[in-house]
This record gives C-alpha cells, sequence and structure tokens, in this order.
C-alpha cells in the first residue's frame, strides 16, 4: 500500500476516533450549556503520530463530526477550526523540539500550546461569532479543565503506545 493511501485511511481512523472520544465521555458544564470531554486527547495524539496535514485534518473533522452528531450545529465550523489549528500547532511545534529536548517536554510544551489554542479558540468564537460577547469567559474554566485533563491523558497515552508504535513503525510495508 502507498505511503498517501496509508495517512489518508490512518487518518480517517483517527477522525473517527477523535469523534468517538468527544462524544462517549461528557460531563456538563455548569452554566455554558456545552460538557466536558476527553477528545482533545484524540487530537493530541493524532497531531503527534500522524503530523501535517493528515493529523490536523482527522483532528478537525473528528471534533466537526462530533458536534453536528451531538446537536451542536452552531459549534461545528468553529470546533473544525479549532481542532485543526489545535493539532497542526501541535504537530508543528512538536515535530521542531522533538530531537532538540527530551520526548517529554516535546510532547507537554506542544500539548500546552495546543490546549492554549483551544481555550482561547472558543473564547473568541463564542464571543465574536456566536455573539455571547464576555458572557463567553464563563466556559474558560471548563475549557481548561477539559484542556488540562486531556493533555494529562495524551500524554500518558502516547508513552504507553510507544513501544507499539515503534514496532509497527518497523514493520515492513
Amino acid at each position: 500500500m502507498n505511503e498517501k493511501l496509508r495517512s489518508i485511511i490512518t487518518a480517517s481512523l483517527f477522525a473517527a476516533i477523535t469523534t468517538l472520544a468527544t462524544m462517549v465521555i461528557k460531563v456538563p458544564t455548569f452554566g455554558t450549556n456545552g460538557y466536558v470531554n476527553i477528545g482533545d486527547a484524540a487530537v493530541l495524539i493524532a497531531a503527534w503520530l500522524l503530523g501535517n496535514p493528515y493529523g490536523a485534518l482527522a483532528a478537525g473533522i473528528g471534533s466537526g463530526l462530533a458536534d453536528l452528531l451531538s446537536g451542536y450545529p452552531a459549534y461545528i465550523p468553529g470546533t473544525t477550526v479549532i481542532k485543526l489549528v489545535m493539532a497542526f500547532a501541535c504537530a508543528a511545534i512538536y515535530s521542531q523540539l522533538k530531537n532538540r529536548l527530551p520526548k517529554t517536554a516535546a510532547l507537554l510544551i506542544s500539548s500546552i500550546v495546543a490546549e492554549i489554542i483551544m481555550i482561547t479558540g472558543y473564547f473568541l468564537y463564542e464571543a465574536a461569532f456566536l455573539g455571547y460577547g464576555l458572557a463567553a469567559s464563563a466556559a474558560i474554566i471548563g475549557n481548561a479543565i477539559q484542556g488540562i485533563t486531556c493533555l494529562i491523558l495524551a500524554n500518558a497515552v502516547i508513552r504507553a503506545l510507544e513501544p507499539v508504535y515503534r514496532r509497527l513503525s518497523t514493520v515492513s510495508h
């Protein structure tokens, strides 16, 4: 199988994983009509494993699809762009740092930046595009909790999967 087809198939799987991770565990957030989920963990893992552009596309498509299927149509454009940018930045930063810093530091820094993008992105989307103004700040705490939870979860999962991924990448194509 050629490498481009393999990347497209893997990105499609990660889009599905991201959708499921976003939809399966939902903890409602007080006063925002939203919810905290573990989808960002899948977004970060897709960014690290697939890189750009495939990781970013999987993150954006999978997250937007979760909003569509969960009944949040107003969030579909914002979520799609925010998660795509989040994963793109994560992959780009990780790619630049992975050979300069210890792997744990590269993973942590890239995931922190990505989650800051998520928190900022949702605040700006809700304030400007959805018209909530400063009331959009009510979601910052819930988004921060989600971001911290998911970066911890994603960093733990990627380190646990490292031996498997390393082994799969050495299998002949």
